[in-house]
């Protein structure tokens, strides 16, 4: 799990690794071999590693059960290169995040290639619905796969993207999965879509787009009027639109959108963190962070440390206080709402 450089997530989760789209811009494969190490060695390391069939009935695909480690101990992302592997060992990696996040699942994959093995798949999905804190977005170029597979719908927090760069792409949309929260993913923009008044963009939750990155020799910018052209449809449908970095020099900062939808814009906390951030008052019994309560300390003699014993919220601390006939304390929680108490009491 990586704290995320892509702007829409949080973070990038990469269960499966390696993709054979083998797509000209693709900035994954690049990226790849930076962190293989010696891909031949690796591969001669034949205790280390299992080979499974592929779905799709081309070479067989490999599986990592535990990191494989170079000659000076560290692990390697990417032992293979850029041929799809399984890492078995990353599948507890959302169980280790306290506060909820968006979750990129497989930013260096096609999790729902027509290579991948059901298995795999379901792997992820039973680990993501093991952590349903987090909100988990899913990107492929093949979302044919979704219906195949059957993925959980009606879920809020799960969300099947595909990616849109030419015209000819445009019609996976369609088979995004309906009763889900759906996005689409128009990056790199390689040339004018022409989104057609909306047809084939109106249904989706959310649109993200982009411009190749890099220096291939072939890159293309795309134009301005591209990118309104599917603002105009977005905006036409009410459709929240997420411009990446990569634009800026063609639309300027000041017409830049960076929109979420409300689902992904909220987090959540796993039940261990939230047990030692929160209690209750001991008196009305809400439900509140400690950090906002007054904790509650009892000492049986003088010298001893005092032990905690409970919370109070400030409302009741103040009524406490009041109806005890002591004076509230001027402690910092209560410098404010203490002063206007004390006030109203010194009048009385």
């Amino acid at each position: 799990m990586n704290r995320s450089k892509i702007e829409w997530c949080d973070h990038t989760w990469n269960p499966v690794t390696g993709c054979r789209h083998n797509c000209s811009y693709c900035y994954a494969k690049r990226m790849t071999v930076r962190f293989a190490g010696d891909v031949r060695l690796n591969k001669m390391a034949k205790r280390d590693y299992t080979l499974v069939p592929a779905a799709d009935g081309g070479e067989d695909l490999y599986v990592l059960d535990t990191p494989m480690l170079n000659e000076t101990g560290k692990a390697l992302a990417y032992p293979f290169g850029f041929e799809p592997t399984l890492h078995r060992y990353r599948m507890d990696y959302p169980e280790k995040l306290k506060m909820g996040n968006n979750i990129f699942v497989g930013s260096m994959a096609d999790i729902f290639g027509d290579w991948v093995p059901d298995e795999w798949i379901g792997e992820i999905i039973k680990a993501c619905e093991a952590n349903p804190i987090h909100n988990y977005l899913f990107l492929t170029k093949n979302p044919e796969r979704y219906i195949q597979y059957g993925v959980p719908t009606k879920k809020e927090n799960m969300w099947y993207g595909t990616t849109v760069t030419r015209r000819g792409n445009v019609a996976g949309i369609g088979w995004l999965p309906a009763s889900s929260n759906v996005f689409v993913s128009i990056e790199p923009l390689l040339e004018d879509i022409d989104p057609e008044n909306g047809i084939a963009l109106q249904d989706v939750n959310w649109i993200i787009i982009g411009a190749e990155t890099g220096r291939r020799k072939d890159k293309v910018v795309p134009e301005r009027e591209w990118i309104e052209k599917i603002v105009a449809v977005a905006d036409k449908n009410s459709i929240p639109v997420f411009m990446k970095d990569s634009l800026i020099p063609i639309v300027g900062e000041e017409n830049m959108r960076r929109q979420f939808p409300k689902q992904l814009q909220h987090s959540e906390i796993s039940p261990k963190m939230e047990k030692k951030l929160y209690d209750v008052c001991f008196e009305c019994k809400a439900h509140l962070k400690k950090s906002e309560m007054i904790t509650l300390l009892a000492r049986s003699k003088r010298g001893e440390q005092p032990k905690q014993f409970g919370f109070m919220c400030r409302n009741c601390f103040k009524q406490f206080c009041k109806s005890s006939g002591l004076n509230v304390p001027a402690l910092a929680e209560l410098a404010e709402s203490a002063a206007v108490e004390l006030k109203e009491m010194e009048e009385k």
